[in-house]
């Protein structure tokens, strides 16, 4: 919402210092908003105002020194300039403070809403006038919120004006928020207390957990009867971790042990209701007491038999592993054939970890996790673990709490969505921070988490606690072992959540299984394609020359084969997976896509030839108003039906039902069952159908299985003959002559696929330096 205030003070920021170039900023929008920009405009214009010539967005130690050794304070004696004074009363109300008419007068207004924001900040009684000194103007000039704020608590505020106010003059303690909510700022500066606590003198206390402050914790250790400010510093520890029923005391009360107990017990420390140091730590620093010994571990390299000595001689149990390499690395970390084996028989459980590239947040989006679930689910396959085994998808960078928002929350419900497309195998797991562990955990998309709060530094592990469901707690890089047995794994705490696998399935062959397509070889498939199609009479746009004159398609051939090419992952695990060759599934969905008809209405003798249209036709039938764009266009010549085939692969919803049911009797789904006769059930499927392209995608297969099971084919296999190929080519779109005519020529796509580009793949790999395609 728009603050009038707020829009005179960016005017005179504009009017001021003209189109911005004054101060080295772009003029401001004059929207009436409060936000950092403005903020840092205002910045500047004090720094400018005070003379400073490199002028910068912060309000760093140059700016805070100047206002002390110019003026000393900030008042109606002090103010060198009505200017100045304007950019004072403009900050004030940016911060929600009344500022005067921002008409360079420090008047009563003003002093009173020094006063006002003093007192929020916790600093009134060390500042009990209406003047601005130093530190507060610094925190002025910030969006640091000094109320209780949507989320935030009264209590945690009330610990941060505490704060504030006994330590305001310390050299580096600077006003922190007192909006209710731990954060990293809170956090750094709880450390600052307890280091002047320690006796720590200005300059040596930084904020950091090393040595000094671990030495010093652990000959403050709290128990019940014992008062102060350690125990104030102490519960208001306790409260920030976000521990139940825990007040801001200054007292160690039998409740407070009771409260310490419980933290213990959910965080495996030694269960003592005192605040020892490894409590203290594991309320300070995400990793705790890193010199704690762990039961669980995670690497990189192979668990070789030596090693595993080393390892469970050390008192390991339950160690992580990579179900796959990263692509384009060097980086050997995938798990050993024979190596699960040689852990389980040294008495060490696994559990499988998913990691390919992850570090950056433009990897992570609902499509990629789809392809991620499909795909870890073929090399947990692969690899010989169980139904039911977690596999920990990692999340493996610094990311935002609006990343977790926009990224890692659609990301991990493409997971899930991928886990039961690939037949539901297995659980999902996280490996990130514990605010993004926590965000996907609650929101239902991973039912346990591995933490990494080894990366102590990292914004989501700052002020967050310990998710409620955590299973790994990564805490420290440590070496394991000597000689043959030396391995350098990261030393994990179990929580007992997680108990890994020891016994596993015989790995399936992955014999002349099909790989993922070379991408340098992209530009020779489309062309390949494209003129096998023209041959057949398919230009690169438009209808095959078989259509009447009056037909249009959707899609180009380029844009047909390059939609193959954005979903070859999962193409590839889906082969893999169902033991069938990619080739047979790639056909199906490309012929479809490139024969999707949206010729107008006007022209067509039968309307139900528009795809587009049928849908239409179907949507509107299972709702009642409210209709999109896309289905209103067709206005009144809509006849609504509950059925029809629809996306990618041109699948019924009645039939998908059946041919998933089917997989499901087979073992190779674990869905429920759906009714292909209920409308309810129909318009489910269909709708996935329709809007999921990976549930579409995933559904061919499926469909291929059951014409075989209908027809009396063998089940489709990567040794399947060409001449049941054809028949299942033709059997997807019918028992009919047209059918045939048409399978004959999709088998041509299918041999130019499986012959001319997957058999050499599969032959000789991917990147291979003498590979020809011809």
């Amino acid at each position: 919402m728009a603050d009038e205030m707020v829009r005179r003070a960016q005017r005179f920021i504009n009017t001021t210092y003209g189109d911005g170039a004054t101060l080295g900023i772009s003029k401001l929008k004059e929207n009436g908003q409060t936000s950092w920009t403005v903020m840092h405009a205002l910045t500047r214009a004090l720094q400018y105002e005070m003379g400073i010539e490199s002028l910068s967005d912060a309000f760093g130690p140059t700016t805070l020194a100047i206002i002390g050794e110019k003026y000393g304070k900030l008042d109606g004696t002090t103010i060198p300039s009505a200017i100045f004074c304007r950019i004072i009363q403009s900050a004030l109300y940016c911060k929600g403070y009344d500022g005067g008419e921002i008409d360079g007068k420090y008047n009563n207004r003003v002093e009173a809403s020094v006063v006002k924001l003093h007192r929020d900040m916790g600093v009134d009684s060390t500042y009990p006038e209406g003047s601005l000194w130093p530190k507060t103007v610094k925190g002025l000039f910030n969006m640091d919120a000094y109320i209780t704020v949507s989320g935030g608590t009264n209590t945690i505020r009330s610990i941060q004006q505490w704060m504030n106010g006994k330590y305001i003059l310390r050299k580096d303690y600077f006003i922190i928020p007192c909006d209710g909510h731990f954060s990293r700022d809170v956090q750094k500066s709880m450390l600052l207390a307890i280091q002047y606590e320690l006796g720590m003198a200005d300059g040596v206390a930084n904020g950091v957990f090393g040595p000094g402050t671990k030495n010093g914790l652990k000959t403050h250790i709290l128990s019940i009867g014992s008062a102060g400010t350690w125990v104030q510093l102490f519960s208001a520890a306790m409260i920030f971790n976000r521990r139940p029923s825990v007040s801001f005391t200054s007292s160690y009360t039998s409740a407070l042990a009771d409260a310490v107990r419980s933290f213990q017990s959910f965080l495996k420390l030694s269960v003592n209701g005192t605040a020892d140091f490894q409590t203290w730590a594991s309320l300070l620093v995400s990793y705790g007491d890193d010199t704690r010994k762990g039961t669980a571990f995670d690497c990189a390299d192979e668990v070789t038999a030596a090693r595993a000595k080393s390892l469970y001689s050390a008192g390991y149990r339950l160690g992580g592993r990579y179900l796959t390499n990263v692509p384009g690395t060097k980086l050997d970390k995938v798990i050993k054939p024979g190596e699960l084996k040689t852990m389980a028989d040294a008495g060490l459980s696994c559990f499988p970890i998913y990691q390919t590239y992850g570090d950056t947040s433009a990897y992570f989006s609902e499509f990629q996790g789809t392809s991620d679930a499909i795909a870890a689910t073929e090399a947990a396959i692969g690899h010989g673990f169980k139904k039911g085994t977690r596999i920990y998808f990692a999340i493996d960078y610094d990311n935002t709490d609006e990343e977790i928002t926009s990224r890692l929350l659609p990301h991990f419900k493409g997971i899930n969505e991928g886990i039961v497309q690939a037949g539901n195998l297995y659980k999902v797991g996280i490996y990130a921070t514990r605010n993004a562990c926590s965000r996907v955990s609650q929101a239902g998309l991973a039912s346990a988490s591995f933490v990494s709060n080894m990366s102590a530094g990292y914004s989501g592990n700052l002020g967050f606690p310990m998710p409620s469901n955590w299973a790994i707690d990564q805490i420290k890089t440590i070496s394991v072992g000597s000689g043959d047995g030396k391995i350098e794994i990261d030393n994990d705490i179990s929580s007992g959540l997680e108990s890994g696998q020891n016994s596993f399935n015989t790995p399936p062959s992955k014999a002349d299984l099909d790989v993922v397509f070379d991408m340098t070889w992209k530009n020779e498939l489309l062309k390949e394609v494209q003129a096998y199609l023209k041959s057949i009479g398919i230009p690169e746009e438009g209808p095959p020359d078989s259509w009447p004159s009056f037909g249009k398609t959707k899609y180009t051939t380029s844009f047909c084969v390059k939609f193959l090419l954005q979903w070859d992952d999962l193409f590839t695990s889906l082969a893999r997976i169902l033991r069938m060759r990619k080739a047979l599934i790639q056909v199906s969905a490309f012929w479809e896509l490139r024969h999707h008809n949206i010729t107008s209405i006007a022209d067509l003798p039968v309307p139900k030839a528009n795809d587009d249209f049928s849908d239409a036709c179907v949507y509107e039938y299972h709702n009642d108003g409210n209709l999109p764009d896309w289905v209103t266009q067709f206005g009144n010549k809509i006849t609504p039906f509950n059925d029809c085939s629809t996306g990618i692969g041109q699948i019924f919803g009645s039939r998908a039902i059946t041919a998933r049911n089917y997989a499901v009797d087979l073992g190779l789904l674990d869905e429920a069952k759906r009714n292909p006769t209920k409308d309810a059930d129909i318009w489910s499927v269909w709708q996935k159908l329709h809007f999921n392209q990976s549930y579409n995608i995933s559904t061919v297969p499926y469909m291929h299985i059951l014409h075989a099971h209908e027809y009396g084919l063998p089940r489709p296999s990567t040794t399947t003959s060409g001449k049941d190929i054809e028949a299942l080519l033709k059997y997807y779109q019918g028992n009919t002559a047209e059918a045939a005519q048409q399978a004959k020529l999709r088998m041509g796509l299918y041999q130019l696929l499986e012959d001319k580009f997957n058999s050499i793949f599969r032959k000789y790999g991917t990147r291979s330096v003498n590979l020809r395609v011809k």
